[in-house]
């Protein structure tokens, strides 16, 4: 039930059952679109705004070259993570110290595409301010909405999303398996008793209970799971008993809402006390969760043994109130918000059961978080990365309760710290110094925890204003960890302390104190990750100071290190640095090989930054290798990167200069229009087509030659419908300019795709440009 999975990558939701016609809306969403820049999508709860927004987003993903992303707020409860979530979902992963919003508008300030935001209600302010900017502060970026209550803009366009039809019981139903509400109804009931369909006996039946739901499809699927022990006469019978009840309460509340909240309630009564028991318990867990989630959360040892929760769970999902869906490592579970809200006002009822279960919950989010930190530097690091990023909304849950319950602050600074590999390793540092800044501020006594915050947050500094305050916050916490007598967070603070100064470009000094490290050895307790980058971090100063034959001794050592645990995020650096070593000693096709093994394994872990400093690296090999359209495209390519993680690589004048120096020469050799031809390719790829390319995955140039079918001609009217498109032009423009009629326009894109066996239309614009 609820048809479609949310999906951490920002992409649209899965759908996960069928769609009910809903054709005037969809039309009338497209057409809203392909003139307005923020349409909101209203209606009451459960009537199926998001089901309808993912599929207009569908519908008009070719229009965006840059894409159509997701942002899915119902597990969100602060608003100011709110600009965090959807730069999340954008892929963005900004270091700058200003603003999220200002970032998050000028990474996309030059790109077209449209952002789906889905259950605005419970943040509208945020999501107000949200719309606005992006409206404001750029030209290409339009905004999907749904929520019950508009946003309030004046560039706001409302679509209202009513109930389904339903036909007149009362009237002729020859033709009522057409009718969208009996459809759904009938779909949905055959999904629970097989064979199941309309008949001649039952349509009046089903007609009624219908209209009796008023059409609301949330309420249509919980009637027609009860299917399974009831007929359809005795559900009308049932439910007709729930809705007089329910009619003699407030006459202030829309009928709408009073036929929802009886087919709620009546879900909640045909559950077992157990399971009323889990559903409560589960609703303080925002988004998805796995079973061990559940357990950890729901048994208390008392009311609800573990052993019942997987039978509870179970149960739920037989009577829909819980949707199934694939997980990074097994089946999760997810409540939708319309029953997640239901469950939270049932646990509100007792004294104090929201707050235990949701400390249950802090204690697992932490039992988990310690368990992958202890874990990460060895095999599974994928696997690790998979599920803290299932597990996001969860976290974030924790960390909110931890920081708005009373007495509960060290407990939320002690998860922000333990997190500190997926913050940094995972592309994730802005909302990582947020919540570390947040905890600090509440947790200002000298303890161990308050030492690892100060430390992590000097590592998530990603700009040259930070980069002072990091290193600040970085002494603080050597000083507090030693005045404790805790070698290892003195280890880990230190290893900040180094990157600060490696980073503000005193390279001596960052060597010796590296090299230091490197001489004193492991202490207890410190974690091996940070004992690997203490030596990777050697070897870059060495590199860069040009000291390559002992860069190279270091990262073997390192690698050796690596190699037996099985670990591959700190290898991923040590083959970066064998890279920077062996381009120092102008062996560029070593050089090349270990910077293409560190790319393939930093987007495993879509490590950004680190993708982004090799991409820099391969394009200034390419380019002494004489390989300069590639290098071409390469920079290219690392400058789209870096424009999501920091546009000056944080003022560093050893990245900059080298920067600098491979596109001085690039466009020396191959002139400013074959420069800026192959730049521009490069800067037209995505992250996975960038990563791809620099492997040599495709062997062929693309979009010169790979993915077109060979012989294929376009005709007059597609080839200049090509260089419309390349000009960046959407299909609204191309119909005008041409004085034709959109749906002309969006065929003739259509087939020009379709001949050319390309997905986007970015690729062709850069088939038409690697053409002129």
């Amino acid at each position: 039930m609820g048809g479609s999975a949310p999906r951490r990558d920002g992409h649209l939701p899965v759908e996960t059952t069928s769609f009910v016609d809903r054709r005037t809306e969809l039309t009338e969403g497209r057409e809203l679109l392909s003139r307005a820049r923020l349409v909101t999508l209203t209606g009451p709860g459960g009537v199926g705004k998001t089901r309808l927004a993912g599929r207009i987003a569908a519908r008009l993903a070719r229009a965006f070259p840059d894409g159509v992303r997701f942002v899915q707020l119902s597990g969100l409860l602060d608003p100011a993570l709110v600009p965090l979530a959807a730069a999340d979902a954008l892929g963005l992963h900004d270091h700058s110290a200003q603003p999220a919003l200002d970032a998050l508008v000028e990474q996309v300030r030059e790109r077209r595409l449209l952002l789906v935001v889905d259950n605005c209600e419970h943040l509208l302010g945020a999501c107000t301010e949200l719309a606005a900017a992006l409206l404001r502060g750029t030209t290409g970026v339009r905004v999907l909405a749904t929520s019950r209550h508009r946003l309030g803009l004046t560039e706001e366009h409302l679509l209202e999303v009513r109930p389904l039809p339903v036909p007149d019981p009362d009237g002729d139903l020859g033709a009522a398996e057409s009718n969208p509400a009996v459809a759904l109804f009938a779909d949905r009931a055959a999904a629970v008793v097989p064979g199941f369909r309309l008949t001649p006996a039952n349509r009046r039946a089903v007609a009624r209970l219908c209209r009796r739901l008023d059409g609301l499809p949330l309420a249509i699927e919980l009637a027609a799971v009860r299917m399974r022990v009831l007929g359809v006469e005795q559900l009308l019978e049932r439910l007709d008993d729930r809705y007089r009840l329910l009619s003699g309460g407030s006459p202030a509340v829309a009928p709408r809402h009073q036929t929802l909240r009886a087919a709620v309630d009546w879900s909640h009564e045909l559950c077992g006390e157990r399971e009323r028991s889990v559903w409560a318990r589960l609703s303080v867990l925002a988004g998805s969760f796995d079973l061990e989630t559940a357990e950890a959360v729901c048994a208390d040892g008392e009311r609800v043994p573990v052993h019942d929760v997987l039978e509870a769970v179970a149960g739920l999902v037989d009577k829909s109130v819980l949707c199934r869906e694939p997980g990074p490592d097994g089946v999760r579970y997810r409540l939708l918000d319309t029953l997640r809200h239901y469950g939270l006002e049932r646990l509100r009822q007792g004294p104090d059961d929201e707050s235990a279960a949701r400390r249950r919950q802090r204690d697992w989010m932490q039992q988990r978080a310690g368990a992958c930190e202890r874990a990460w530097f060895g095999r599974g690091q994928r696997e690790i990365v998979a599920r803290l990023n299932a597990d996001r909304d969860n976290l974030r849950a924790a960390l909110d309760f931890g920081l708005t319950a009373p007495g509960e602050a060290l407990t939320a600074l002690r998860l922000a710290g333990t997190l500190w590999f997926y913050w940094h390793a995972c592309g994730a540092p802005r909302e990582g110094r947020y919540w570390l800044d947040r905890a600090l501020d509440a947790s200002p006594e000298p303890t161990p925890e308050r030492a690892r915050g100060l430390w992590v947050a000097g590592l998530l500094a990603g700009c040259p204003e930070d980069l002072t305050r990091g290193r600040r916050r970085a002494e603080e916490a050597r000083a507090l960890a030693r005045r404790l007598g805790d070698a290892a967070e003195a280890a880990h603070a230190e290893y900040v302390v180094g990157v600060t100064t490696l980073f503000s470009d005193d390279l001596a000094a960052a060597r010796d104190h590296f090299r230091a490290a490197a001489d004193r050895g492991r202490v207890p307790g410190q974690h091996l990750s940070l004992v690997g980058l203490d030596r990777v971090e050697l070897a870059c100063s060495l590199g860069f100071l040009g000291e390559a034959d002992r860069a190279i001794e270091v990262c073997e050592e390192t690698r050796r290190l690596c190699e037996r645990h099985g670990e591959e995020w700190v290898l991923s650096y040590v083959h970066r640095m064998l890279a920077l070593a062996h381009s120092v000693r102008q062996d560029h096709p070593r050089a090349e090989r270990h910077a293409r093994e560190a790319l393939r394994l930093k987007l495993a872990v879509n490590d950004v930054v680190g993708i982004g400093l090799t991409l820099d690296l391969l394009a200034q090999i390419a380019s002494r290798s004489g390989a300069q359209d590639r290098a071409a495209v390469l920079l290219g390519g690392a400058d789209r990167v870096w424009t999501d993680v920091d546009r000056g690589r944080w003022g560093s004048d050893a990245l900059n200069s080298r920067r600098r120096d491979t596109e001085t020469r690039l466009r020396r050799d191959l002139g400013t229009a074959a420069f800026a031809r192959a730049y521009e390719r490069g800067g037209g790829l995505g992250l996975t087509d960038i990563v791809g390319h620099a492997l040599e995955e495709h062997r062929r140039e693309r979009p010169a030659g790979e993915g077109t079918r060979p012989g294929v001609r376009l005709t007059r009217r597609e080839s200049e419908v090509a260089e419309l498109v390349a000009e960046g032009l959407a299909n609204q423009q191309i119909a005008d300019r041409l004085v034709i009629a959109r749906r002309t326009a969006e065929g003739h894109v259509e087939r020009i795709l379709s001949k050319l066996g390309f997905s986007n239309r970015s690729q062709i614009a850069a088939w038409v440009t690697a053409r002129r």
